[in-house]
């Protein structure tokens, strides 16, 4: 298998027959075409029985095994983390055979657990105790992972209005909060309303079996019309995606140009979470600033790599999924892993805008951040991990002081841009630049935006993406040219996985000169 990496991409995507990528992604004989059921489909009927079987099952569930393990001698981490994504890589191979044996499923009650989700938790075991030794072998301890083993089906559910279902359920500053496999987040819809258009379509994007031009999503309850939204839609969990800075304490800004990734720097790695593991994040990245983040790169790689930003002395990386437009094209991944072969499929859009600011704590002065800091916000397993570490917003440009999506994409209306905001973290445990789950050693501010347990405040970086995209159209309970941003393929292009990620190689002069922007109350770049 090829390595999905790519500096530039041909002038031109491919127009290709939307049907033909559902049926055979990457050539690879992977059929992604789940389906749901409706009702009242005749049982007479072998089409609709397939489509009953896979109305069953839409997904897989595994309990989030990494989130779990916030103490991981140091000395372990490598072994660790490449047993991590080999759990990964056993859930997209489970989801594949989920997705492309619908018909066996129709004759064979116990086909799921037998077939698919037993073998699962045997290579799970295997697995989990192999990073139970890792960290032993170090002296760490490691107790009760034996319990993360089991996965379990996911049927569709019926959606429901985030403002409806928010209450309580994100864990704020606490990064740590996966233990809750809650299904019910907004992002977890169904295909209510599919019923015998559920059937595959030809071309122009439109919806393949469970959604979307790949055929695992999204689908039309994916989708908003942002006029139509209304507060009940408005993100406002917990202290989740806060913005750090207001009127008081340190109102200066930085801002930072690093481009919109025009050279096209691609691929499916995540140096921070999947370090020397090719394809470990089963989907693809856009990156600006540094260019030379892969799965092997180091800190020395990166400190000495090219960047994309304006001022030479921020070689930060900043990265994030890719969003596609399922117009029936394809696009230069549509053979490779993380690509079209794990159901990310369609045109690759470039951002129009990539805004990245640092901003201060409306309680005080913020301190620097030390070099090879890493953040990851918001969670890309969020549709069944639930909403512990979601941080999402979603909108369109005039309605952002309106209206910020978690669990839907929107549909802008003519004139309006798709528009993507990430506040990360900004409060730093003062003396990690990393932690084994990628969490505990940052988190949000509280609600009156001071920094629990005795973190430092540091320069929040806020990340605004706007996109020039078709407005996608509902036609007969399906969405068509729909758009998505790119997700592990048993995530179903839920829009509540989308996030973001950071590793700070700032200059010590430049990183300096930010701060003294900040708690100045300076506007600077």
């Amino acid at each position: 298998m090829g390595r999905n990496t790519r500096k530039r991409r041909s002038s031109m995507a491919t127009k290709a027959v939307a049907a033909s990528a559902a049926l055979a992604l990457g050539g690879g004989g992977l059929i992604w075409a789940n389906f749901y059921a409706s009702a009242g489909e005749s049982k007479n009927s072998s089409q609709n029985q397939v489509k009953a079987a896979a109305g069953q099952v839409a997904t897989i569930s595994c309990p989030d095994v990494g989130q779990q393990l916030t103490n991981v001698p140091e000395g372990a981490r490598s072994g660790v983390d490449k047993e991590l994504a080999n759990l990964d890589k056993q859930i997209t191979e489970a989801y594949a055979r989920l997705a492309s044996t619908r018909q066996a499923q129709t004759q064979d009650a116990g086909f799921v657990q037998n077939a698919i989700l037993g073998p699962l938790k045997d290579k799970r075991v295997a697995t989990i105790d192999r990073i139970r030794i890792n960290i032993q072998r170090v002296g760490g301890q490691a107790q009760n992972l034996g319990q993360l083993a089991t996965c379990t089906p996911q049927t569709a559910a019926p959606e429901t209005n985030a403002g409806e279902n928010d209450g309580g359920q994100q864990n704020g500053g606490d990064q740590n909060n996966d233990g809750d496999q809650n299904n019910n987040d907004g992002g977890q819809n169904n295909d209510g309303g599919q019923g015998d258009n559920g059937e595959q379509q030809g071309d122009n994007g439109q919806q393949q079996g469970n959604g979307g031009q790949g055929g695992n999503g999204p689908v039309a309850d994916d989708f908003v019309d942002i006029t139509q939204a209304g507060n009940n839609n408005q993100l406002g969990v917990g202290a989740n995606g806060l913005a750090a800075n207001g009127r008081g304490g340190s109102t200066g800004t930085f801002t930072t140009k690093c481009g919109t990734n025009g050279n096209d720097n691609h691929n499916t790695d995540n140096v921070i979470v999947a370090p020397g593991v090719t394809n470990g994040a089963h989907h693809l990245h856009d990156y600006v600033g540094n260019q030379s983040n892969d799965a092997f790169a180091s800190d020395e790689d990166l400190a000495a790599a090219e960047t994309s930003c304006q001022n030479q002395g921020d070689k930060s990386s900043y990265f994030w999924p890719v969003l596609r437009l399922q117009d029936g094209t394809q696009d230069f991944d549509q053979n490779n892993d993380g690509g079209g072969k794990e159901g990310n499929v369609g045109r690759i859009l470039q951002p129009a805008q990539a805004q990245l600011k640092f901003v201060g704590n409306k309680r005080g002065p913020v301190v620097a951040m030390p070099t090879a800091l890493r953040i990851i916000t918001g969670d890309a397993k969020s549709f069944v991990n639930g909403l512990g570490n979601a941080n999402v917003n979603w909108s369109c440009t005039g309605f952002e002081n309106k209206v910020q999506l978690k669990d839907k994409y929107p549909i802008c209306p003519q004139g309006s841009q798709v528009v993507r905001t990430s506040n990360f973290q900004s409060c730093w445990d003062g003396q990690n630049i990393d932690s084994a789950n990628h969490r505990t050693h940052v988190a949000f501010v509280q609600a009156d935006g001071t920094c629990a347990n005795g973190f430092k405040a540091i320069p929040q970086l806020q990340v605004r993406l706007v996109y020039d995209v078709p407005a996608p159209q509902i036609q007969n309970g399906q969405v068509v040219n729909a758009y998505a941003v790119d997700t592990f393929p048993e995530q179903l292009h839920k829009p509540i996985t989308d996030h973001n990620d950071f590793i700070n190689f700032f200059s010590t002069n430049l990183m300096n000169k930010m701060v003294n922007c900040i708690n100045t109350g300076k506007k600077c770049q």
